[in-house]
Order: C-alpha cells, then structure tokens, then sequence
C-alpha cells in the first residue's frame, strides 16, 4: 500500500479544510487511474428517454471564438460589399434556404436542420458570452473576465446530468457528461465548464480521442482514457477493490464531506469499469470501420464528434465538442475568434473540418437510425460584426447570430427566426441562451423549470427560457 500512500500524500491540502481542485483530483487513484477514467464507467448503461423527451441524449457543436453568422447560417447577398464579406451564398437540399459556400456538406443535410438566425444577448466578451451561452444564465459581469468557481452556474452537460439522475432514479448507473477534447480558455479558463454549484462529481469528464490532426495554435489541459491496469495489476488484485477502497477511506476525509463522497464512489466505480470489456469498447475508435472513421476527417473535429456519438449511444446523456483550439491565444489559432484575414482563416482552417464532422454526424447517425433520439446542437458565443474590419477580420457582436438544431425530434429543413438586411439586430422572434437552453431540456424530457439544488441546498430553477416552437 506504499503506493497509495505516497498518492494520498501528494495531493493532501494544506489543511482539512481545504478544497481540492480538480487539477490534483485528477491525480488521484488508487490503481493510478485519472477522475476522467473514473466517471468513464457511466457509459455501461444504456439511458433511456425520459418521459415527455423525444431525445435520448445530445451532442452539441461548439465554436468557440464565435463563429460569424454572415459568413456561414446567415447569409447576406443583398447587402454592401463591407457587409456581405467574399463568401457567396449557395442552395441546400430544402428549397429557399441557403447557407455559406463554405459548408457544402451541410448544405445538403439542411432538410435535417432547424436554423436560428434571431439569437441575441448583451456579453461582448469571450468568457462572459461563452458563460451565457454555456449555461443558459446571465453572467455576473458582462465584459470582463472573472475566476471559474463553485458559485458559478452549471453547464448544460452538467445540469443534463444532474436532472437525469433525478428523473431516472438511479444515481449509480445514469451516464455523467463528457467535453471533448480540451477546455476552452481565454485568459484564463473559460467558466461554465464544470459542474459550478453542483459540486466536482458533476464535472464533465474532459476527453481527447487518442487520433486526429489537432488545430494549430494552444490549447489548454486536455483528457484521454487509458482502460487498461497499470503493470503488474492483473484481474485478480482488481476484484479486491472493496478491500483497496476500504483501505483509502482508511486514510480519512481529504477534502469536503462532498469531495471525500465523491473520491470514495469514483474508487469503487473505476474498480468495476475496469472489469467490463463493454466500457472500454465505448472510448475505442479503431472499432469503427477506416472508412467511416475517415467519413469524418483526420482531424480532432472529425475524431472528437466520432467519438461523442460512440459515447451518445453507449449512454451518455450529454457530449460536448469544442470545434476550435482550446485557447484563443491572442487570436492567432486555429479558431473562430477572427479579427483578422477573416475569410482565408474560415475557408482554410476552420470550415472545412467543422462541415466535414458535423455532416458525418449526421448521416452517420441517420443510417443508424438514431437521429430521432439524438439531438444535435451548433452552438457558439457570439456572432461578428457585419461591417468587416481594416484587417478583413469580423469583431465580437452578441448583438445576433445564428445556431442550428438538428434530430431528437426537432423539424428539418426550416429557418427559425431572421435577421435585419445586414444582420445586424434580430428582425423577428428574437430569442436569447435561456431559451436555447430551454429547447435542448425540452428535447431530453426536462422541464425548464426543475429546481436543482447547490452544495448548500439552495434552491435554483434550471432554465428561465422559453423552449422555440421547432418541433
């Protein structure tokens, strides 16, 4: 037990008091597993619609940096030339619809695709917008950045989550939420991609598929899953893990009576995924045929949403993927925070592999016949601004832009919502994150308004939106 020991050790907090970050969570365990390994094992239950939703489980799309809405969902050909920018606008499979040049794949799924094209909110600032959008609720400062904590409001995956467990009844089995495949960050981490007030057991488990051409530019801490004992461990130590936890709870509380909960329950439950073929199948993309796996693209877009429809269908309720490099760095990656050479950095590095994966993912998830029970979500932060800048770059602009919705019960092929002639306002049914947010519960089977409960026991109503009429 002296490896354990010396595990225990380095990660003890100064005093019993203290919090563990989840940085040092990760490295606890006693096998030497990492917590993303851990939560890993809820993806051996399949989870069953709730009642009411027509979606089993959600993946959502994210760009983050914010994508320009002009320049692919909407838009503009009628208006100037500083305005409509040098992409033109091309017909998709639904007649009277059209969307960029630049995502001719999708373009022929839009009889699959809800369009939202009046999405509005007040936060021009990556972090705040991102927030908002994130987790369905206003950020506290709207222009600055401030430090991600347990005060903060959930994400989506971790609310999802949190309501199915409650709603399902069955805390051990239900799948948690994953977010592939690094974090967001700007400054600092981006909030609202963890658990918040909900407590470091609702944490997305962070994921990176172990293939892929990853964006160019930096990216902050990211997971991989590594099912396999560490040397030396073979079944027969593992099947003791009762006597193993016993002998980590042996130790005391290293943290919270929630944190000391959660590490105790994590043990036993890694324990177990270890022991179950079934679990580690769900992380492993060499069981996808090459071709199907190519369908998405050698890159980290393709192989991260490859893998959020392989854990969808083992169970996990909620995926998220962030489709851009992890850290906007001064805006010189591989992102969609476009200041400059807007137009070369979209149809060069940052189109392309978003239309490649999300199509595949649709159509993948179409001959499988799991469309109608997976929704999938193109969300981002913002949107940019019509007027393109000195350095044919877009700015920040929360003041519209434009998200897609698509399977888990929602109506293809038509456009929610429009904008001005220059897509600078909504023009009408504006709507904001709340009521994004409200129609990705209503699709899952939960109601907007179910109190959650923070670490205190406080009371919060999950979502104060309104779900969109696109069902």
């Amino acid at each position: 037990m002296s490896r354990l020991s010396d595990i225990l050790r380095a990660f003890k907090p100064p005093n019993r008091g203290a919090a563990i970050l989840r940085r040092d969570f990760l490295k606890l365990g006693a096998l030497g597993l990492a917590l993303s390994q851990v939560l890993a094992l809820r993806a051996q239950t399949k989870s069953a619609r709730l009642p009411g939703g027509k979606a089993k489980s959600c993946i959502v799309l994210f760009a983050w940096g914010g994508i320009s809405h002009l320049d692919t969902w909407d838009p503009k050909p009628d208006a100037p030339s500083n305005i409509r920018g040098e992409f033109r606008p091309i017909d998709t499979s639904v007649d009277g619809i059209q969307i960029s040049e630049h995502l001719p794949l999708l373009a022929r799924q839009a009889h699959h695709l809800a369009i939202v094209r009046s999405v509005h909110h007040a936060a021009p600032s990556h972090r705040s917008a991102a927030y908002w959008n994130l987790t369905g609720h206003a950020p506290p400062l709207l222009d600055s950045n401030w430090p991600p904590s347990r005060s903060d409001w959930p994400c989506l995956g971790s609310m999802t989550a949190a309501a199915f467990e409650r709603m399902a009844g069955r805390s051990h089995a239900l799948p948690r939420t994953f977010a592939l495949p690094y974090h967001m960050a700007d400054g600092g981490r981006a909030n609202g991609q963890d658990g918040g007030f909900l407590g470091l057991a609702y944490d997305p488990v962070l994921l990176r598929p172990s293939s892929g051409r990853l964006y160019a530019g930096v990216s902050p801490s990211s997971g991989t899953i590594h099912l396999e004992p560490p040397p030396g461990v073979d079944a027969q130590r593992l099947s003791g893990r009762r006597q193993l936890r016993a002998s980590v709870e042996s130790f005391g509380q290293i943290g919270s009576i929630s944190e000391t909960a959660a590490i105790e329950r994590a043990n036993e439950q890694a324990l177990n995924m270890l022991l179950d073929p079934s679990v580690r199948d769900a992380f492993d993309l060499d069981k996808e045929p090459a071709a199907l796996r190519a369908s998405y693209g050698d890159h980290i877009c393709g192989q991260s949403s490859l893998l959020a429809r392989r854990l969808t269908e083992a169970g996990v309720p909620l995926v998220t993927v962030y489709c851009a490099a992890g850290d906007l760095n001064g805006s010189v990656g591989s992102h969609f925070d476009t200041h400059g050479d807007n137009f070369n950095r979209l149809k060069k590095d940052m189109l392309p592999p978003y239309d490649q994966a999300s199509a595949a993912l649709l159509e993948d998830l179409r001959q499988r016949g799991r469309l109608d029970e997976t929704l999938v979500v193109w969300l981002t932060e913002f949107g940019r601004t019509p007027q393109v800048n000195r350095g044919a770059g877009r700015d920040h602009f929360p003041n519209c832009y434009s998200v897609a919705f698509a399977g888990g019960g929602i109506r293809g092929g038509q456009v929610y919502g429009r904008s001005n002639s220059i897509g600078f306002e909504p023009a009408e049914k504006a709507c904001g994150p709340a009521d994004l947010h409200a129609t990705i519960f209503n699709a899952l089977g939960i109601d907007p308004h179910m109190v959650l409960h923070d670490l205190a026991g406080r009371p919060h109503t999950l979502c104060d939106g309104r779900a969109l009429p696109i069902t």
